[in-house]
């Protein structure tokens, strides 16, 4: 294990890097907006027990995140919460590699979900089972679709915190002059996102549809095809010899060879396909729900949110963050007020949902009239809540990011290159293998 410890250490230094230099962003939520919020607190008032959070939101998110820990401090005498952004969350996820070796790491820290597992693998992570009893808290009082990489090998590791799904963004406006209704199926998708396709000469005024450059969007096209992104034991992946993956991406590339799908460079392709979205250069978007609040501030149009279109089922992976415990912790009970507290009430998690706009992750939140409200007024916000009930993650495995190094590879073959695509995913499988076997 700690061989393939520092293997994936190595791995997602290297993608630090790389979005350090303006190459690839690899989060699973790129509908968050990038900055540098979240600055460390001065050190805590003697006699207060201190608690280290880490966390990976910026610009507003992280002026949210701070608010939230300002209220907490403001409310527990005899805890002290500093807060502290640590970048990306491949950066969050390095550093704390890093600081858990030399005994340095925090008391919480916020983990993207997808990299959950490979920490519960150490055993680095507190079981908070114990905890949630002490407090009459059950696992049922959580969001369902939320909670799939919160328990590993029969521990419960993390709890859900700033979670995000894809979803449809739609101008209905360009729909509506066309006559078209918003899609719900692949077949429908084709059909609207060719009729809203503007040519003039050799050059496309307007796509039907986009999504950013990332592995979130594929994955959903491959379970909504019937596959799974690995197979039932993880030997290999779940999309090949039965098809999905070469029907999702040849479905994907009749799209982009009429126009009827714009693809867009890597670097920065969440800002440039909601800039195309904004100014009417495409009618529908793969995005976050995390972008809603942003383009619903910047649009002039009628502008709507819909569950991704089925192929088979409909089916959609999570994204964001959740909170984790760590086991080295000095200050366990302290520490749990606070993820308690961010967790269950109204002043923390709740107020956070509301002003970021995140999914509500439990069922108190999803109950209560804050949300309720929001939803009658922003009905947008809801369909993201609605869709989780065909929440599906199938990419689970200790080695996920480093795989996820190499369907990247093969969706830039595949994408950009139009390399032949059996060809292309009978390599992807093989490397897959190699690396799920080690």
């Amino acid at each position: 294990m700690k061989s393939k410890w520092y293997t994936l250490l190595s791995v997602i230094m290297l993608f630090s890097l790389l979005a350090a230099c303006g190459g690839v962003g690899t989060s699973s939520d790129p509908g968050e907006a990038p900055g540098s919020g979240g600055t460390e607190a001065p050190s805590g008032d003697k006699g207060k027990t201190t608690v280290q959070f880490w966390h990976s939101l910026g610009g507003k998110n992280g002026e949210y995140m701070d608010a939230l820990i300002q209220r907490f401090n403001a409310s527990h005498e005899d805890i002290e919460v500093i807060g502290t952004f640590q970048g990306s969350y491949d950066e969050t996820v390095t550093k704390l590699q890093q600081a858990i070796a030399s005994d340095t790491g925090p008391d919480v820290s916020m983990l993207e979900r997808a990299y959950v597992q490979m920490f519960a693998d150490s055993e680095v992570l507190e079981d908070l089972t114990p905890y949630l009893e002490g407090s009459g808290i059950s696992v049922d009082d959580f969001t369902p679709g939320l909670m799939g990489h919160s328990t590993f090998n029969d521990q419960l590791v993390s709890l859900p915190l700033n979670r995000s799904t894809p979803i449809l963004h739609v101008n209905k406006t360009l729909l509506d002059e066309q006559g078209l209704q918003i899609p719900t199926t692949w077949e429908e998708l084709k059909e609207v996102a060719n009729a809203l396709v503007v040519k003039e000469g050799s050059e496309y005024k307007r796509y039907g549809v986009t999504m950013p450059y990332d592995t979130w969007y594929p994955i959903a096209m491959i379970s909504q095809a019937g596959g799974t992104f690995f197979n039932e034991d993880n030997t290999s992946i779940g999309f090949g010899d039965n098809g999905a993956g070469a029907k999702m991406f040849t479905y994907l590339k009749d799209l982009q060879s009429t126009g009827a799908l714009y693809y867009p460079p890597a670097q920065d392709s969440g800002n440039i396909v909601n800039s195309m979205f904004v100014e009417g250069k495409v009618g529908m978007m793969y995005q976050s729900t995390g972008s809603i609040g942003g383009l619903s501030s910047a649009v002039d149009f009628d502008y709507v949110t819909a569950f991704l279109p089925k192929d088979e089922v409909y089916a959609n992976p999570t994204g964001g963050a959740n909170v984790t415990m760590l086991s080295s912790s000095k200050n366990k009970e302290a520490a749990w007020e606070f993820i308690r507290w961010m967790e269950m009430e109204e002043e923390g998690g709740l107020e956070f949902i509301l002003q970021s706009g995140y999914l509500p992750f439990t069922k108190k939140m999803v109950e209560s009239e804050q949300i309720q409200e929001l939803w009658a007024k922003e009905p947008n916000r809801k369909v993201a809540y609605d869709q989780l009930e065909f929440a599906t993650d199938t990419n689970k495995d200790v080695a996920w990011p480093e795989i996820m190094h190499e369907f990247f590879s093969a969706m830039e073959a595949i994408m950009y290159d139009s390399k032949d695509i059996p060809a292309t995913l009978d390599t992807f499988k093989k490397e897959t293998e190699r690396i799920l076997a080690q």
